[in-house]
Formats: C-alpha cells, structure tokens, sequence
C-alpha cells in the first residue's frame, strides 16, 4: 500500500449538521483546555509527556500541543486551534491562549449564523470588522517608558516581581533593538548575563536542522563560521572545510546560499549524527547586502568568499573560518554571540554612525541603522535555575514569554491589559453587518474568561479602560 495516496487510505466520512458539530465539539474541548490558564488567576495545567513524567505549565501552545483527543473529528477541530496557537507564537512569541480563545469565540459566532447568512459574507465582514479593530488599538496604544517596563515583564512572568526585574534590566540594557536570550543556569540560582552579539532576519531552512524540536531552534555552542557570497553548489566545495571541524569535533555554521544537493547532504549527515551543522540564509538586501555580509564577517573574524570577486572556491581551508560563542536559530531569525567587538567592527560603527547623519533618504537610513543595531548590539541572557526539571520547566515557559511580551511592548507599545482593549474595542467599532457583530462579540471572550478564571462574575466596567480588580 503506498500510504500517499490518499484513495488507498480507509476514511470516516461525515457530513453537514454532523461533521461540523464533531469539529465545534474538539475546538471547544481544546479551548477550555488551553483557555482555563489565561489571566492572573488562570490555573496552571498538569500533563504527562511522552515518558509518563508529569509536565506543569502555564503556557497555552504547550498546553495545545499536548492534547489529541480521541476522536477523530473532535481531534480535526482541535488541530485547527492548535494553528492558530501556533501561528501566534511564531509571529509574536506570546498571546498563545488569548489567540485560542478568540479562535474559539469567533468560530461559536460565526457557526450559530450559518443557517442564516452565507459564509462569504460572513468572511467579509469579519475582515472588515478586523482591520476596524486593529485601528482602534493603534490609536489607543502608548510607548512603554523606563518606569513601564518592570511592570510589563512582570505581569508577563504572572506577577512574579523578582524575574520580572530581571528581564526589564536585560531590556533596559541592551535596548529595545538588542537581544535577550534565556539558557538553563548551572545552579538553582536565576540570574543576568550580558555578552555580546548580532541577531538578523534569517530562519530556520529545515526542520531537521533543529536541535531543540520542542521550541523549533537550532543552537550550536561554540560553532565555526563559514560566509559564502557565492551559492555552495556543490558538497566537495566545502569538503576541507567539514573535514575540519570533524576532525576537531566542532560545529559549523555555514551562512551562504545552498543549492539543493548539497543542503540534502548536509541535513542527511546532521540527522544521523555525522556533523553538527546548521544553514542560514545571507544577511541584507538590496544595496545594502554586501556592507551587512561584511559587518557579520568582521564581528565573527570569517573571511567572505566571493566568486564573483576571483575567490578560488576550490581552495576553501580552514583560515576563512570565523568564530562565536553560541548561535541560536529560530523560525524567524539568527542571533550569534560573541566574546567582544573587534576593533575593526568598532571602526565600521564610527563610520556608520557617520552614513545614518548624513543621509536624507529615509529607506537607506532605516537599513544602515539596522546593520548599526547588528554591529552594535548587546545579548542579554536570563540564565533559568530551579530546584527540579518540573520547576524549571514551568519557569522557563513563564520568562519565554514574559521576554517576547516585553520585546513586544517596546517595539509596539501597550494597551489595556486583562482583556480590556479588545472589550472596549467591542463597545466603540461599530459593526454592521452579521459577520462584523459576530467578531466584536467574539473578541469580549478573553476578558470574560479571564474574570471566570477568577471566580467573578461577568461584569463590564463602567469606565473605559479601566478592569475589574
């Protein structure tokens, strides 16, 4: 039987009235589940992992992740919040349990009117109805100030004051454009560390390129750097290369263009252990790309090669190589640490800083000021202690979170917590056609589940932006 087609496969089929309820049945069983940890007063969940050990968290994608219900159209609906979950974290890092709870509320909504309006219009008008939304919220956002800060990270961390200060201290240090990072601590202690370090827009090419499959990064201690402005087309290319850092049983990290035979060999060789390898895409672009290759270049003390420019690829050894602490690979980008800035790169600072005041047009100001963030940027790093994997584990998704919700923050501002914006937003977008209802009634939900979280009543308050204590 070959199992991709999917005609050979045995399927339960459902239709109408019954297929959609089974779905709605997993969307709300998934919901609850994840949706039963939101707020200040939401409950931390218990479930074992694939080991039977048990797992506490208060984290809503973690929660998601764990649950597979047992039918299969229940599990279908579940899978579909579990996107949504998903999808948040990659984009934003945090909201996991408010973007399933609202996924949830919309879908109850917009169900309850199918019998009624057709399913187009109710598409539109929840479009409609969104980019409403998202302009109130913009109007109404504030800049975080020095004061705020403290305050978002520890809300973030549940209200823990003490890893809250400890996260707005990284922030306050390294800037609203630097990075911070967060590590298991050798002790049971948690503290602060600041190394230096450049972070850039390039992701994760290859699942099997993770070394972390539970958080979907790639992390390499110690790696060599190899920067190519040429493609690797071929895998004897950079043979002498990968035969060194066998050798010398060290990581590589290779940022250059790959062509598909050999990105293959290299995934095939790191998932059977052979080599510690990770691939990332060139940093830059447009007119730029060559000044932000050679910045990393003079930050990790690699060598460029070029092609192009008459570098003999065939010749590649080992003294083109650069260094680094650590790098670390997300879905999103690659943050590479590294001991000190060079003074060469110091010296390519002093002359950018020089470009950004010079120049009026504001597109290539913007990209020289994100190579001046690259070359300048400092890493802050939470190193995570606890007195037991179960702690630690539960400690370690409440500071993830708290660090993307207070990276958010700075770079976009904040609005009422606790649910509050999207309830007002609920009050003061008006709606009117079906589907716009259907979404300002849907997005209440996070505030009303929060206070139900709380052993409260549903109450609206009385005054705009205000909660309820």
């Amino acid at each position: 039987m070959e199992y991709n087609n999917p005609s050979e496969i045995v399927k339960d089929l459902n239709f109408n009235d019954g297929a959609s309820s089974g779905i709605m049945n997993g969307v709300k069983k998934l919901a609850e589940a994840v949706g039963s940890t939101l707020g200040a007063s939401g409950k931390c969940v218990i479930y074992e992992d694939t080991l039977g050990k048990p797992i506490i968290t208060k984290d809503g994608v973690t929660v998601a992740k764990a649950v597979v219900l047992p039918d299969p159209l229940e599990n279908i609906g579940a899978t579909l919040i579990k996107e949504a979950a998903e999808n948040t974290v990659r984009e934003a890092g945090d909201g996991t349990t408010t973007a399933t709870v609202l996924a949830y509320s919309l879908l109850r909504e917009l169900y309850a009117l199918l019998d009624k309006e057709s399913v187009r219009d109710l598409k539109k008008g929840v479009d409609t109805a969104s980019k409403k939304v998202f302009k109130y919220l913009d109007n109404i956002k504030v800049d975080v100030t020095d004061d705020m800060l403290s305050h978002v990270a520890s809300i973030s961390c549940n209200n823990d004051e003490e890893l809250g200060g400890l996260i707005s201290e990284a922030y306050t240090s390294v800037g609203k454009n630097g990075v911070v990072l967060m590590e298991e601590s050798e002790s049971e202690a948690t503290y602060l560390e600041f190394v230096d370090g450049i972070q850039f827009d390039s992701g994760l090419k290859s699942q099997h390129l993770a070394t972390d499959d539970s958080r979907e990064n790639a992390v390499l201690d110690n790696p060599c750097v190899l920067i190519m402005a040429s493609e690797v087309s071929n895998i004897r290319t950079i043979q002498n290369i990968l035969e060194f850092v066998i050798k010398n049983n060290r990581p590589l990290l290779i940022v250059s263009s790959v062509a598909q035979q050999p990105m293959a060999a290299l995934i095939m060789n790191k998932v059977k252990g052979n080599l510690k390898v990770n691939i990332v895409d060139l940093p830059g672009f447009g007119s730029t790309k060559r000044d932000t290759i050679e910045d990393l270049a003079s930050l990790t003390g690699a060598t460029v090669i070029d092609e192009g420019l008459g570098d003999d690829i065939d010749a590649l050894n080992e003294s083109v190589l650069g260094t680094a602490i650590k790098s670390v690979t997300n879905q999103k980008s690659t943050t590479i640490t590294i001991p000190e800035v060079p003074a060469h790169a110091k010296e390519r600072i002093d002359t950018l800083i020089g470009k950004i005041k010079d120049n009026e047009n504001p597109f290539i100001k913007k990209k020289l000021e994100q190579r001046l963030s690259m070359l300048s940027g400092s890493v802050g790093i939470v190193k995570v202690g606890a007195d037991s994997e179960v702690e630690l584990k539960e400690k370690k998704d409440r500071i993830e979170d708290a660090i993307y919700a207070t990276k958010a923050a700075l770079q976009e501002g904040i609005v009422p917590g606790g649910g509050v914006a999207l309830l007002n937003a609920s009050v003061n977008v008006k709606g009117n056609t079906p589907g716009e209802i259907a979404l300002l009634t849907a997005i209440e939900q996070p505030y009303e589940t929060i206070l139900t979280n709380s052993g409260l009543d549903i109450v609206h308050p009385q005054t705009k932006g205000m909660g309820i204590d």
